[in-house]
């Protein structure tokens, strides 16, 4: 199995909260620093920031954190790709999704796809929505 986990600038909670209103995701934990058992350090200005957090899409787990401003990095050379069946549903949470954020190819049919798009969202995640054709 595998799980892709995305490290956030501070705003893992807020993210997770849209992905959660957008995508029909469901939030399954989100454990602050401050959670943490006695004498694990951190910085207490990132007291409320998110340790580790994981979300439920269709069933599949998209784990996350705030990391430390020092150790984060902006996302890039990867993509979240989320399958969606049925073409205006798909089209319907890719808008949504990215709105804020940038589109890099505007969601339409392809010769592989009855729809797809791809774009980063507003919180700095590269997303790729694919409704598969037949066969695909």
């Amino acid at each position: 199995m595998l799980n892709p986990y995305l490290n956030f600038d501070g705003n893992c909670e807020e993210a997770f909260k849209h992905y959660e209103k957008v995508l029909g995701a469901e939030i399954k934990g989100l454990f602050r620093n401050s959670d943490a058992p006695p004498g694990m350090p951190y910085a207490p200005e990132r007291k409320d920031k998110i340790m580790h957090g994981t979300i439920s899409i269709g069933g599949q787990a998209l784990m996350a954190s705030d990391v430390p401003p020092e150790y984060f990095q902006k996302p890039q050379g990867f993509a979240v790709s989320l399958q969606v069946s049925d073409p205006a549903e798909a089209e319907q949470k890719f808008a949504k999704l990215l709105e804020g954020g940038t589109i890099t190819m505007p969601f339409g049919k392809t010769f592989w796809a009855k729809g797809f798009g791809m774009g980063t969202d507003r919180f700095g995640i590269p997303w790729m929505i694919n409704c598969p054709a037949e066969g695909y």
